[in-house]
């Protein structure tokens, strides 16, 4: 499943703040909203297992579970993983997803206003990386600008061949993948618009 970094996967110089922030983050929101753990845990679909391990800083979440919990809290998902003093989404650059090889890994960069909000994120993937990821709501898309390497997304309706230069843009309401099938790492970015 794709997570967020547990802090305890790394060395601590390479523990992202991200995982600090997303715990005081839904803690400040959880209690400003008047909510005990087992109500936004209710409201989110989680379970409050959960909800007490991402606040403590203990939880292996991923990044579609932290979405549905800022859904639930009324926020965007960069209020979840920003820093809190920091006020301006247009410049974020936090660490918020890596996966098993070194190479791969997602920065969210910034957001900017859309319907909702749109995200920009640098993405990598190392060889023989797979980044699964749940279908999102109804109405966001996906677009990605593939830097370096070939990035394949498996869709339920086929499969895109993505290679350095080109661009796909699709609707992400179905589950989907992004898959490095090479021996070099793919860089791409991605923008989540909503």
């Amino acid at each position: 499943m794709s997570t967020i970094l547990h802090s305890q996967e790394s060395a601590e110089k390479d523990r992202p703040d991200v995982l600090a922030h997303v715990a005081g983050n839904m803690r400040a929101l959880r209690t400003a909203a008047g909510w005990s753990q087992d109500m936004l845990a209710t409201r989110a679909g989680v379970s409050r297992r959960m909800i007490a391990g991402i606040e403590s800083g203990e939880a292996n979440v991923s990044l579609s579970t932290l979405d549905r919990l800022a859904m639930a809290l009324g926020v965007s998902f960069s209020q979840m993983v920003r820093p809190p003093e920091m006020g301006d989404n247009s410049r974020i650059n936090s660490l918020a997803w890596r996966g098993a090889g070194a190479d791969s890994r997602a920065t969210l960069l910034g957001t900017a206003p859309a319907t909702r909000e749109a995200e920009l994120w640098r993405w990598s993937l190392g060889p023989g990386e797979r980044y699964p990821a749940e279908a999102d709501a109804a109405n966001w898309q996906e677009m990605l600008y593939v830097m370096q390497g070939v990035l394949h997304v498996e869709r339920d309706d086929g499969e895109n061949r993505v290679a350095a230069g080109d661009f796909l843009i699709f609707t992400s309401d179905r589950p989907y993948a992004f898959v490095n099938r090479s021996d070099e790492p793919v860089h791409f970015v991605r923008n989540v618009v909503f």
